[in-house]
């Protein structure tokens, strides 16, 4: 007898579906490889970010030292979590233009839950990741996901919404937050490693478990591929776009609560450009604007490298603006290889 169910074809690197209730030694093996073309990607940039430190290094005697080491780690943090909760939007084929936003707004959550709800430190971090993550999930994941509107429109209309409720919510002022735990977070460090560093890798850890080993990644390879062929696979599209903002919701709020820490204060005016650094690091890393490939290894190698950029440009005294246009530049760059990637892979 014929299964008259279609066999279709899953993405690029994507494990296969199954209704079976665990991925199994076999199925673990075919999930790891949805980031092996990704993983192929950064491999340049990785090469690219080793003779960068070098060059750092010879114009800079100071650029190898200790303290602008743990410098380029602490200040990397912010974007890295930004960028977690990116990848998995980019993978799944989509995009967040709030994440900056959501990073502001999250602070004076943050700073709610703490000073005028007199909620502990680590309680107040939690509550806010949860916050942002519901924010995500519950706006721009059932929009997108169930009502089928388009990110770009969605995820606008909230960037806008999201400045309009930072500026209600400060009146335009920063809002002072002191705090110990918060103090040891951003600035205290584990045999010369930031604290912070730490709770990123933990972080990365986390994500690219799920992303290699569980069901979930599965979906979000499947779905950025190939929606209807996830669909008709069995995968849930709907819960899997909601899930993969509310993460992108999560690590924006995450990145609040460290800007916070470092700068002692919720701010209306952070978070800007972060969503075009954040971008330019998934994009360097290896994902494609179409979704379906992607890894966090190769997102933690685009966020060293801006990272690194950023911090040798300042030392050697390039003005500011020309990092922007550099960082500019590699976006543009990025897709462009991306998109010549893809045709290759086709052809």
């Amino acid at each position: 007898m014929i299964d008259p169910t279609p066999t279709l074809a899953l993405p690029d690197g994507a494990p296969p579906a199954s209704p079976s209730p665990s991925p199994g030694p076999a199925r673990s093996r075919l999930a790891r490889l949805g980031s092996r073309s990704a993983d192929i990607r950064y491999l340049g940039v990785a090469g690219v970010l080793v003779v960068m430190c070098v060059v750092f290094a010879i114009l800079r005697s100071d650029f190898t030292s200790h303290a602008n080491l743990v410098n380029l780690l602490s200040s990397t943090s912010i974007l890295a979590l930004v960028a977690l909760g990116l990848t998995f939007v980019m993978i799944a084929g989509q995009f967040d233009l709030s994440v900056g936003a959501t990073l502001a707004l999250c602070g004076f959550v943050y700073a709610w839950f703490f000073n005028d709800l007199h909620v502990g430190a680590p309680l107040s971090l939690v509550f806010t990741i949860l916050a942002g993550g519901l924010l995500g999930g519950i706006v721009n994941g059932f929009l997108v996901g169930r009502l089928k509107m388009s990110f770009l429109v969605v995820t606008l209309g909230m960037l806008v919404l999201e400045q309009g409720l930072v500026q209600l919510v400060s009146t335009g002022q920063t809002k002072e937050v002191t705090s110990t735990f918060m103090d040891g977070l951003a600035f205290n460090a584990v045999a010369g490693v930031p604290v912070v560093m730490i709770v990123v890798v933990a972080a990365y850890a986390i994500a690219t478990y799920f992303l290699r080993y569980s069901f979930f990644g599965r979906d979000v390879y499947a779905v950025g591929g190939n929606p209807l062929a996830a669909q008709l696979s069995g995968i849930s599209v709907v819960r899997t776009v909601v899930l993969v903002f509310a993460i992108a919701g999560a690590g924006a709020a995450f990145g609040g609560v460290v800007q916070v820490a470092r700068i002692g204060a919720a701010s209306p005016s952070v978070g800007g450009t972060i969503v075009f650094d954040a971008t330019a690091a998934v994009l360097l890393g290896g994902a494609a604007l179409s979704g379906g490939v992607g890894s966090m290894g190769g997102t933690a190698i685009g966020v060293l490298f801006l990272g690194v950029l950023q911090n040798g440009l300042t030392l050697t005294g390039i003005p500011g603006y020309w990092q922007q246009i550099a960082t500019g530049t590699i976006v543009i760059g990025s897709v462009l290889i991306n998109q010549r990637t893809a045709t290759n892979e086709v052809t």
